[in-house]
């Protein structure tokens, strides 16, 4: 079993992950529980930040909460000294409450709200990264309102396509995100941009997909973005300070999964960058990332513990667990992989295949198909690795069940970062309405 981080089996032949027992914390915080391995999110994003810094360009590194917003992930994002994108009023809410350098988030979105606008105008927040020309007049007569200016990056399709499932794939032409290229949507846009008073124009967004094992894709849409550059340059007199070159770095989820080195992607992009801008005789932008999953992905497991089992002879045995698609809806979604140990006996033999089911009800709530255990017991328990990006985030109380807690891990002590859901949560924000009270005759 590939053991991600911290991760290692101790002398119980148990799981541990930043030096904290597993079996230890299913007692103290119960199942299905998210389990983050801090140590590992920070090399993470060292490795991000000292690639960059190697390179001698301007940068920032913008963790992308959407992939797991908590309080104390900005918290992290904030003391490695990267900035924070944000998609909604809930995730920007979160970043506030925690205290997170306004200055540094950048708002993302296809469809943001006049309130949320507003909100993050108030707020003061860094940059915009407008997707279409309606948020572009909506957001300069928002800002003209309260007299300010707001930074702008427009967000570009490069028409190229990374090589992922097609429901996360974004940078082709056929994507309901940001401005064609190709067209000249892009170019009308940037036109329509520098008329408006109250926008500051800092340069262009592109992102070509997620769980990309190459450096190739990168390279073609800077060399894109570059000669769209150019050509506003030549024919606008406008000069990009900015690039963001957006995420969608990979990670080793199951075995035949080959992701680079993060400073290999880093190292890609800035020599694109170098090469095409220094050609160009156009000074060097500053250069914007945007890694979420790469950041958080590898760094959290799952635990559960199973309960009850059905076999099928000469087909199938079936094990559930306490969670499902409610805590990761992923499987059911795209179809994703995932690989699995039971912690509390880690370093026993496989003897069976068996196949994870959720307890959800629907026959499509399955985790992990033929997945090779130790003849697995009722009250085992079931780690799932690489559960920490879009698990929590994507996580529901279908069939009223409860969101799971979540807990940091490092050097040996536990952190709860988020609470378990109570049964009066689940009913906190329902009302009765007064028709259908009952009444006493």
């Amino acid at each position: 079993m590939f053991l991600h981080g911290t991760s290692e089996i101790n002398d119980k032949g148990h799981l541990q992950i930043g030096g904290c027992d597993t079996t230890v914390l299913a007692q103290e915080f119960g199942t299905p529980l998210y389990i983050v391995d801090e140590g590992l999110v920070r090399q993470r994003a060292r490795e991000f930040v000292e690639a960059f810094k190697a390179t001698g360009l301007k940068f920032q590194v913008a963790y992308a909460s959407k992939a797991f917003s908590v309080m104390a992930m900005c918290a992290i994002a904030e003391q490695e000294g990267l900035s924070l994108d944000v998609v909604s009023d809930g995730e920007l809410y979160t970043a506030l409450q925690a205290g997170f350098p306004v200055e540094r988030i950048h708002f993302h979105g296809n469809n943001k709200t006049p309130d949320e606008i507003n909100m993050a105008l108030d707020a003061g927040i860094g940059c915009f990264v407008v997707d279409n020309f309606i948020e572009m007049g909506l957001l300069n007569a928002l800002a003209a309102d309260k007299g300010k200016t707001a930074n702008v990056l427009l967000r570009i399709t490069p028409g190229v396509e990374a090589h992922t499932h097609d429901y996360i794939s974004t940078g082709q032409q056929d994507s309901k995100f940001g401005f064609d290229l190709g067209n000249g949507t892009a170019f009308r846009a940037i036109e329509e941009t520098l008329k408006l008073t109250n926008l500051n124009l800092l340069g262009v967004h592109s992102h070509i997909g997620s769980q990309i094992f190459e450096v190739e894709g990168f390279g073609m849409a800077v060399d894109k973005v570059a000669k769209f550059a150019v050509q506003v340059r030549d024919e606008l007199g406008k000069t990009f300070s900015v690039i963001n070159v957006g995420g969608g770095f990979g990670i080793r989820y199951v075995e035949g999964d080959t992701p680079l080195p993060l400073a290999t992607y880093v190292n890609a992009i800035a020599d694109a960058i170098i090469s095409n801008f220094t050609s160009a005789n156009y000074p060097t932008p500053e250069i914007w990332i945007e890694p979420g999953r790469s950041m958080v992905g590898d760094a959290g497991t799952t635990l559960y513990t199973i309960g009850t089992n059905k076999e099928i002879p000469g087909v199938r045995k079936y094990i559930a667990v306490d969670g499902g698609m409610t805590d990761n809806p992923r499987p059911a979604l795209y179809g994703s992989k995932y690989d699995a140990l039971l912690a509390n006996r880690a370093n026993e033999a496989n003897e069976e295949t068996v196949s994870v089911a959720g307890k959800c009800c629907e026959s499509g709530d399955m985790l992990i198909w033929d997945l090779e255990l130790p003849k697995s017991e009722s009250g085992d328990l079931l780690a799932v690795f690489c559960t920490g990006a879009y698990n929590y985030a994507m996580a529901s109380n279908y069939n009223r069940i409860r969101r799971p807690a979540v807990v940091f891990v490092k050097d040996g002590e536990a952190s709860l970062a988020v609470k378990r859901e109570s049964l009066n949560d689940i009913v906190a924000n329902d009302v009765i309405p007064q028709r259908l009270r009952k009444t006493t005759v």
